[in-house]
């Protein structure tokens, strides 16, 4: 792996929704059948979310909340907006909110945009050609020879595998400079009715865009003090598990199953996972310096915590980003990751995050400023044993 990555930025919406009023709003969108709106403000009260942003919030006035394009449930099978009607407000929505969280990302590298040569995009959440891509090639002043990839529908792992794309891009070419982009306006995708699957999603889910710069090893930029490279990346579809979560386009919006059983499916894998790419590069979980987990939810992280016996604070950040913003699927862990870096959180770092198959991605990043014990790896042609002041 050669990917060193040097700017970081994150957006999200102008306005933001405390779940309380979240909770006031499902109810009036007919998520809670009559008699069981206990149920329904159990459930978000339990996610222990306390803000989350959407690009549907409009000017309050005189209440707490508004937005006007959900409509009020005229009937028990009204499932509100088409999915025509969402995925436009995407096309709307998105780029501008990419925009902001990639021009944070180049000022955080100092790199011009002239000067990235291969821009990855990554979303589930909408479609849409000419898109986002373009969107940014056009506002950022991208050159207009810069190689365009998209990483599509993939979930809340999809950062990982753009982050492999561009990982692919500056080992083929050293002197590469990718920019990575990842959107995502999940409150599009609110449904209608009582179903227990899309009431959890609906409780959970929120906008957001994280970007990443990244350079090879060929740029002058590379070795820069404190920035992290990705030193191996893992990805393993868990076994008996492919029910257990779906993302799937429907008539009005996107519809996703999750299964009570994912916490346990993840916890049951998990040690052996990041045990095992540890092990690849002379590691152990007692070296890891700081945690980047997706946070799927509070029931995922504490069945992280306690599959690798980690101490509560470790997972602080993710529980942190899941209470003010929500689960931003794959911008999420890029929030994190931003908030280790200002944090200056020691090395290495283990990444992972989760999706549909059900499918984990993991990532263990190490910063070439910070020592790191008993490292013993092959990345780009060069072995890296014991202690050593910059790991390669």
């Amino acid at each position: 792996m050669s990917l060193t990555l040097l700017g970081l930025g994150t957006a999200t919406p102008q306005r933001q929704i405390a779940q309380s009023n979240a909770l006031r709003l499902a109810g009036e969108l007919s998520n809670a059948a009559p008699g069981r709106e206990r149920t329904l403000a159990a459930i978000y009260r339990h996610t222990q979310i306390h803000t989350r942003g959407s690009v549907l919030l409009e000017e309050p006035g005189d209440r707490a909340y508004a937005q006007s394009f959900f409509p009020p449930a005229l009937h028990a099978t009204d499932g509100g907006p088409t999915t025509a009607s969402r995925n436009a407000r995407y096309c709307e929505e998105a780029g501008a909110l990419a925009w902001t969280a990639a021009r944070k990302a180049l000022a955080d590298a100092v790199i011009s945009p002239a000067d990235v040569t291969h821009l990855v995009t990554c979303s589930c959440t909408g479609f849409a050609n000419p898109g986002v891509d373009l969107q940014l090639v056009h506002q950022l002043g991208l050159p207009a020879e810069v190689a365009r990839t998209h990483v599509g529908f993939m979930g809340c792992h999809g950062a990982f595998n753009a982050l492999r794309v561009a990982d692919a891009f500056v080992t083929a070419s050293p002197q590469s400079v990718v920019l990575v982009v990842c959107v995502e306006l999940c409150s599009l995708h609110f449904q209608y009715g009582t179903a227990t699957d899309s009431v959890v999603a609906n409780s959970i889910f929120a906008d957001g865009a994280g970007a990443v710069v990244g350079v090879g090893s060929g740029h002058r930029t590379a070795a820069g003090a404190g920035a992290w490279r990705i030193a191996a990346q893992s990805s393993c579809v868990l076994p008996d598990s492919n029910d257990q979560m779906s993302w799937i386009i429907g008539d009005h919006g996107f519809e996703m199953s999750l299964s009570s059983q994912v916490p346990d499916t993840i916890a049951g894998s998990i040690r052996g996972l990041v045990t095992t790419m540890l092990g690849e590069l002379g590691l152990t979980l007692t070296d890891v310096g700081s945690w980047a987990v997706h946070p799927g939810g509070p029931r995922v992280l504490r069945a992280v915590q306690q599959a690798l016996d980690l101490p509560a604070a470790s997972l602080e950040p993710s529980f942190a980003i899941l209470s003010e913003h929500g689960n931003m699927s794959s911008a999420t862990i890029l929030f994190i990751l931003e908030r280790l870096a200002r944090s200056r959180t020691p090395s290495p770092c283990v990444a992972m995050a989760f999706g549909p198959g059900l499918t984990a991605e993991l990532a263990v990043l190490v910063r070439s400023d910070q020592t790191t014990a008993t490292v013993t790896t092959i990345c780009d042609e060069t072995i890296v044993i014991n202690e050593v002041d910059e790991v390669i």
